[in-house]
């Protein structure tokens, strides 16, 4: 492991680098830590992707938004937009934006003025106009965004002043503002994208970053560390560390390990098993709070024998989502009976889960004609909130399945490999979840079953319900919580009844940290942000 990732949380380590760590040697040292995260990030712009761990490492860490959503609350608050105004009839959203933020200052690029409207544009144009010199840049494509609609939503965005933007909307829609508060809604800087264009180095925006955060990008070594370092002229609160490593550890066991001889101060994604094992150490805390994710096995509806809905019942009837919970959770989630979790405020108490009922599940597949059935499921070789072994879960459906007489056979890739394939849609099924972006009920639907977020890959069933659809288009229409709580829960119901895919459990977030580590908030949504930690020496250290 390099020697960048050693014991910072006692801060005796620090003089390894004369470029980073000049003040080594003199009264003040730098303040460090080091975040034993599990995978490598995709790309260092979230607007390509909806990973967690691409997210963890570049929207809290590298880039700002024009909205946030409160640590206490879940009410939109000022960012780089210090207040906005919507028009009588809900198709115009004008923000005023703030003055005087900074980009940050690399070996690449020497940014000539401040953030303004020109990186707004810049940026959600980038997303929405086929013809923007930055649109086909992205191998990607921008999933978030596309599963949305968000190109078919926005008309224009206008440009009135340096300070001030007009979103113009093609329709209503109550999710807008939660969607420019989300992970992926990041602000780039226009001047260091057409810098970039003029070298023929466009590319490099989404791995060189440049933004407006409260850290900046210094150095990236595959399977091994992210290194960042303080934004000094930041235009938020006071950010306290000078450096933040994340220490690339895909196993959970190793986590765990660096995390109690002190290489690392904050853990990612505990195995349940392993929070035994954390509780014999009194300095290590536990920070868990019920999580807005949803795991789930997806069916590939487009392809027989799954595009059957008796099929589908029937395979969700044969799983026993009990004893998924016990052995892979360990008691840190809830069993799912639908997408929305119980903390969201759309959550329905009255829905009607396909049960467990392995007897019924035979009688659909016999009624669907099927006397032998074999079927592949796509499990994630990684660990994430909402499942922490998909693998595990993956072989207890095998077996549940055996008790009705189809087998399962199990197919894993490498995380690259599996999200390439993903993309390509040629699985029967997948175990895989969603980690909610905002705490809007939307962010569970839209992006995950709707027609457009089939067309953008990011619809996993690949399923497209004319009546389903319509629900979410009501929901979006109206601001009434009652109204478009009714709708949700509809839209529940669909899903219950069709089977595009079967929801298993909403899991806890749970985050592992030093005793020393303090004002650090863990959110039940989106990622995590280091930009308001503190970490103090210990007495005696």
């Amino acid at each position: 492991m390099p020697v960048i990732v050693k014991r910072w949380y006692q801060l005796i380590s620090l003089c390894i680098s004369s470029t980073l760590l000049a003040a080594c040697g003199q009264a003040q040292l730098p303040s460090g830590l080091v975040y034993c995260s599990e995978g490598n990030p995709e790309t260092f712009n979230p607007q390509l992707v909806t990973s967690g761990t691409t997210i963890d490492a570049t929207s809290h860490q590298i880039y700002s938004q024009l909205v946030n959503y409160s640590q206490a609350k879940t009410e939109i608050i000022p960012g780089l937009a210090t207040q906005w105004s919507i028009s009588e009839d809900g198709l115009s959203y004008q923000f005023t934006l703030r003055e005087h933020v900074s980009f940050h200052k690399t070996s690449r690029f020497a940014p000539s003025r401040d953030f303004n409207a020109d990186d707004v544009l810049f940026s959600f144009n980038r997303i929405i106009d086929p013809l923007h010199p930055y649109h086909l840049v992205s191998r990607t494509g921008y999933p978030f965004f596309q599963s949305i609609g968000f190109d078919n939503l926005i008309e224009s965005i206008e440009k009135v002043n340096d300070y001030q933007v007009i979103f113009h909307l093609t329709r209503k829609d109550a999710s807008f503002l939660a969607n420019l508060a989300t992970d992926f809604a990041v602000i780039l800087s226009a001047e260091y994208g057409y810098q970039l264009l003029t070298q023929g180095t466009p590319e490099d925006i989404d791995y060189y970053a440049v933004g407006t955060g409260p850290f900046q990008l210094t150095q990236y070594v595959k399977n091994e560390y992210i290194r960042f370092k303080k934004h000094p002229v930041y235009w938020g609160p006071t950010v306290e560390l000078d450096q933040l490593v994340f220490d690339i550890t895909p196993r959970s066991t190793s986590r765990i390990a660096k995390l109690i001889t002190g290489d690392c101060s904050v853990s990612a994604l505990p195995k349940a098993a392993e929070l035994t094992v954390v509780a014999e150490h009194p300095d290590v805390v536990v920070d868990a709070k019920p999580g807005l994710n949803v795991s789930f096995w997806a069916f590939n509806t487009q392809k027989p024998p799954l595009d059957d809905v008796r099929v589908r019942r029937a395979l969700a009837h044969a799983i026993d989502k009990k004893n998924i919970l016990e052995a892979v959770y360990n008691d840190t989630a809830v069993e799912a009976t639908g997408v929305l979790p119980p903390a969201s405020w759309a959550y329905s108490k009255n829905l009607s889960p396909n049960e467990y009922n392995p007897q019924k599940a035979i009688e659909l597949l016999k009624q669907a004609g099927i006397n032998k059935l074999s079927i592949n499921v796509w499990a994630m070789p990684v660990a994430r909130i909402y499942n922490p072994s998909a693998l595990k879960t993956a072989e207890l459906i095998q077996a549940d399945l055996a008790r009705i007489g189809v087998k399962l056979n199990i197919i894993s890739y490498d995380w690259s490999v599996f999200v390439q394939k993903l993309s390509a849609s040629n699985y029967d099924s997948v175990l895989i979840g969603w980690n909610a972006d905002n705490s809007d009920p939307d962010n569970f639907f839209t992006p995950l079953l709707s027609c457009a977020a089939l067309a953008s890959n990011n619809n996993r069933s690949r399923w497209c319900h004319k009546d389903f659809e319509h629900l979410l288009t009501q929901a979006q229409s109206v601001t009434s919580q009652p109204e478009r709580k009714a709708f949700y829960q509809s839209a529940e119901a669909i899903i219950s009844d069709q089977v595009p895919m079967v929801t298993l459990a909403h899991a806890k977030k749970v985050v592992l940290k030093k005793n020393n580590i303090t004002a650090m908030q863990i959110r039940p949504y989106g990622g995590i942000s280091f930009a308001k930690a503190i970490q103090t020496t210990e007495e005696g250290e």
